[in-house]
């Protein structure tokens, strides 16, 4: 009698289907799963990103190099001022009286492309005194006045108008005149022998802070979107790759699982030829 053989039809990994004889390999699956287990080569060289993940890295970086051009143009315009410029402490001034004086001061102004003009304004003078020394000083306006005109208190925009310009000067002289007496904040240099003395100071610590917080802060905002976008996508990775190694995994054990099942079948099929042959065997 022939022997004979059943086909077998065995489901393997990734939907092919294999039919006749098995011939069941391990090293096979363990290639498989192996392979599995490191991740498809497409993963490891780039991660998977989608349009809005593109999207976010894209205004991440924008708001990293946008804040560096911000630490750039106020480092120049008033950071660096503000380094080289006195250091100045605050005190009271109270003032002594305030003119104008008889000779005005030259100024120049531009009318147009190609139109220039001569002028000149009124010099303000206001003489304080200074609470923390008890000298009489000049007060000026803020540092530029110093800088501009260390004669006046302040310099105005020149122009043609004369009156205009005259009105303004009247009406800060009228505004100290009426401070007569009264005292008021002011800022001295304590390193200059001349004891200087401004109202205001141009650049303050608030005004410094806010040129450090606001591009920090969005230097910040643009590194946590590019980290959290890269975060992502890294535990999509991650995700994938072990939902790969499960697959393979399961469909190793699917296959150990027929193969069992065919050699019990061939234990069992022996058994019952060696049955039959037994039966008609002659006595």
């Amino acid at each position: 009698m022939e022997p004979f053989s059943i086909p077998v039809q065995i489901t393997l990994q990734g939907g092919q289907r294999r039919q006749g004889r098995p011939a069941f390999s391990t090293s096979g699956t363990r290639r498989n799963t192996d392979h599995n287990d490191g991740g498809p080569p497409d993963v490891h060289r780039k991660l998977p990103s989608s349009a809005g993940e593109d999207r976010a890295t894209l205004l991440g970086f924008a708001m990293m190099g946008f804040s560096v051009l911000m630490f750039f143009v106020l480092g120049v315009t008033i950071l660096k001022p503000f380094l080289l410029s006195t250091q100045r402490e605050e005190s009271n001034c109270t003032i002594i009286h305030a003119h104008i004086m008889d000779d005005w001061m030259d100024c120049a102004f531009t009318c147009g492309m190609d139109c220039r003009g001569q002028g000149k304004y009124p010099c303000l003078q206001l003489f304080v005194n200074l609470t923390h020394s008890g000298h009489k000083v000049l007060l000026r306006y803020n540092e530029e006045a110093v800088q501009i005109n260390s004669k006046c208190f302040y310099t105005p925009k020149c122009h043609r108008d004369r009156n205009d310009l005259l009105s303004g000067a009247l009406d800060i002289k009228e505004f100290f005149d009426h401070k007569n007496g009264t005292p008021f904040s002011c800022f001295y240099s304590p390193d200059s022998q001349s004891e200087d003395v401004i109202l205001i100071k141009k650049y303050d610590q608030m005004v410094i802070f806010h040129c450090l917080f606001w591009p920090s802060l969005t230097l910040l905002g643009g590194v946590l979107i590019v980290g959290m976008v890269r975060l992502t996508q890294y535990l999509s990775f991650l995700c994938e790759k072990h939902s790969t190694a499960f697959r393979g995994e399961v469909s190793g054990k699917v296959l150990h699982v027929a193969q069992h099942q065919f050699k019990l079948w061939r234990v069992g099929r022996s058994k019952g030829r060696s049955r039959e042959s037994l039966r008609w065997w002659p006595n």
